[in-house]
């Protein structure tokens, strides 16, 4: 206390550094203890959900892929337009029953779509064959031309999709729309991250296990897929055997077209619909297929998987995550993201040319690309 000029002064002792800096460890350390189990949780949210999700749908795509390359010997460059074609016929078929009142909600009423959209894929495919690959086939052309070929199919199916239901997006999803939501985990758990889980992705997943696991069935133990195992290993063997090529070839549209609009389906649930963006599906689905082995169905689900997290896990901002696992003086400022999602496709290019350059046959030692 001292006096200056009649007034009474008193110095408020001031802490020492220490002490302060002693507090703010131990609110790091009370904050720190919850830290990794939401970064965990808000990865899960944004990177391994999703993930799961993106990959099972690329997994079926590229099933579709490696069966045509695999038994028709050629890389259908349609398979992208063959999906948007399957999903823009179960859009159509889809709002058709919602106009008469028709849905199984809490499921989209897509599903009750997909059998009738599966057919007129099925339909195309086997009209697109008869007009056009038939005729290589029976001149015994090289696979270019027939890649050649697919090419300008693409662009058919492209213009006959954009012109029947126009290139703007389109939902068409309904039903209920999430099995858990972030707030409700929140809630449930106390945690400040939550974890939202959408009926899309859901299906998705499901789905993708059902539709490869009567795949896997079909190939090893019906006469048929033996049949179509034994024309991919040997051709000239096969016909020996009395195996019907006619038969093989359109047992194979079927899958193909049964597989596209599954996948299309899927993936226009989870996001929306857009004929461009079937397009450009083209990439991440011909990379999936590669990268796993073109020609060997267990690669392309694994390489679907390898393609959907690596664009996920190059395009998601990091920037919350390291503040949940950092203390708050180390915090990063900027968003931690290595690529923007408009560049995703890119990352799909890049895995691809690696391949191609160090491992050509695929993880699974597809045939050589």
């Amino acid at each position: 206390m001292s006096w200056y000029r009649g007034a009474t002064v008193t110095r408020t002792p001031v802490p020492p550094c220490w002490t302060t800096r002693k507090s703010a460890k131990r609110s790091w350390g009370a904050r720190g203890m919850d830290g990794p189990l939401n970064s965990f949780l808000l990865l899960s949210n944004f990177v391994l959900v999703p993930g799961m999700a993106y990959g099972s749908q690329l997994a079926i795509g590229a099933l579709g892929v490696t069966l045509v390359y695999g038994i028709l010997r050629f890389s259908n460059f349609a398979h992208g337009d063959t999906m948007a074609f399957g999903t823009m016929a179960v859009i159509l078929v889809t709002w058709l029953l919602q106009s008469w009142g028709v849905s199984i909600s809490p499921l989209p009423t897509a599903l009750l779509a997909l059998p009738f959209g599966i057919i007129a894929t099925i339909a195309l495919l086997l009209l697109t064959d008869r007009w056009v690959y038939r005729f290589f086939r029976r001149e015994k052309a090289a696979p270019v031309v027939f890649l050649i070929a697919s090419v300008g199919v693409m662009f058919v199916m492209n213009g006959l999709v954009r012109f029947i239901i126009g290139p703007n997006d389109q939902r068409f999803a309904d039903g209920e729309r999430f099995i858990i939501k972030a707030r409700e985990f929140k809630r449930l758990t106390g945690m400040s991250e939550g974890v939202t889980f959408k009926t899309s992705q859901g299906l998705t997943i499901l789905t993708a296990v059902i539709v490869v696991a009567a795949l896997f069935w079909f190939l090893n133990r019906t006469r048929a897929g033996k049949s179509m195992r034994a024309y991919s290993d040997n051709e000239d063997l096969a016909l020996l055997s009395g195996i019907n090529p006619e038969r093989v070839v359109m047992i194979t549209w079927i899958l193909a077209a049964a597989l596209a609009t599954i996948a299309g389906t899927l993936y226009g649930l989870d996001k929306s619909f857009k004929p461009f963006t079937y397009f450009q599906l083209l990439l991440p689905i011909f990379a999936s297929a590669i990268v796993g082995g073109l020609g060997n169905p267990l690669g392309a689900i694994a390489g679907g998987f390898i393609i959907a997290f690596s664009e996920v896990t190059v395009t998601y901002a990091y920037k919350k995550f390291l503040a949940y696992n950092l203390p708050p003086d180390w915090a990063p400022e900027s968003l931690m993201q290595l690529l923007s999602t408009d560049y995703k496709f890119a990352v799909s290019f890049v895995i691809l040319v690696l391949v191609l350059l160090i491992r050509p046959t695929g993880i699974f030692k597809g045939k050589a690309t």
